[in-house]
């Protein structure tokens, strides 16, 4: 069975320009699909991958991020929304390009997958309620990004 995760790599400046990427294909056997990165050189890059295989590998090769020094946050542990102030209007519907967050045809209310967000920001900007929080690549695991 094969599981896919997103998650959110921050890497200081002493791992950086270390090959750990091509490590989790190379001796993990993962696929990873780059979301979105912000790379602030000599200082600070953050990456959100979503990665793909069976869970012992997806789990083997998170814990070697770890190890390594790369700092891993699970997006779907980070991400949240508000049900009291959601008002199911369907505006994050329309930006949502990875499908965490459609329409439930049988009830007409606003489905949220947590796991299938890939932490773009777009529905929190969206969102009239403001029902969203969590979702920007700068702000994700409680650590603001370095300018």
């Amino acid at each position: 069975m094969e599981i896919a995760k997103n998650v959110l790599l921050v890497f200081r400046t002493e791992v950086m320009y270390q090959p750990v990427i091509y490590r989790l294909a190379r001796e993990f056997d993962l696929v990873f699909n780059i979301l979105e990165a912000k790379i602030f050189p000599r200082r600070e890059g953050r990456l959100i991958l979503e990665l793909r295989g069976t869970p012992d590998r997806v789990g083997a090769g998170v814990a070697y991020l770890a190890k390594a020094g790369v700092e891993v946050t699970s997006i779907a542990d980070n991400i949240r929304r508000d049900d009291e102030r959601c008002v199911h209007c369907g505006a994050c519907t329309a930006v949502c390009r990875t499908g965490a967050l459609a329409v439930d045809r049988d009830t007409g209310e606003i489905a949220f997958v947590p796991e299938r967000c890939a932490a773009c920001g777009q529905c929190e900007t969206a969102c009239p309620m403001r029902a969203l929080a969590g979702v920007n690549i700068e702000r994700l695991g409680g650590v603001e990004a370095v300018r």
